[in-house]
């Protein structure tokens, strides 16, 4: 059962998805690396406690630390697609995606999955859902652990 602790948080980890996606579409438009560095100075800007985006920061250095991997299992995946072709937000979301599954064990990979389609329900067409869902469904493929519950915990990311 699903307590309003655990609404609060996953309606906080959502609202740090859809944060760490704007950050990168606009850096990816505009020619600049979406790190961790300048992502902090624009939380600074958004006038809640720093802590409030701390899984934002978490998932946009470790999408910049491991973007050539992240890169490569989507063009592998993206049957008849390379990453140019791929509509910007929606190439945003998967790596966001990918970023979750790949990387983040405390996060079940059904969940970074469905995570990113909501995401693709905000922030592009109706199609995008579809063809997120296809990418990620594959790298989902090659993970050897449990794709419905977290094998550590979030307390293993902090600080890394």
């Amino acid at each position: 059962m699903e307590t309003s602790k655990n609404k609060g948080e996953k309606s906080l980890r959502r609202a740090n998805r859809i944060l760490a996606v704007q950050w990168i579409y606009m850096c990816e438009a505009r020619g600049m690396v979406a790190g961790p560095e300048n992502f902090s100075a624009l939380c600074a800007l958004l006038d809640k406690d720093p802590l409030h985006f701390t899984f934002a920061k978490e998932i946009v250095a470790l999408l910049q630390k491991n973007l050539v991997e992240v890169d490569a299992l989507i063009e592998r995946f993206a049957t008849n697609w390379n990453l140019s072709r791929i509509a910007l937000v929606d190439l945003c979301i998967i790596r966001l995606g990918a970023c979750e599954l790949l990387y983040r064990n405390d996060i079940p990979p059904i969940v970074a999955i469905n995570e990113a389609i909501e995401l693709g329900k905000i922030f592009s067409g109706e199609a995008s859902k579809a063809f997120i869902n296809g990418i990620l469904d594959r790298i989902k493929c090659t993970l050897s652990r449990s794709l419905r519950t977290a094998s550590v915990s979030n307390a293993d990311y902090v600080n890394q």
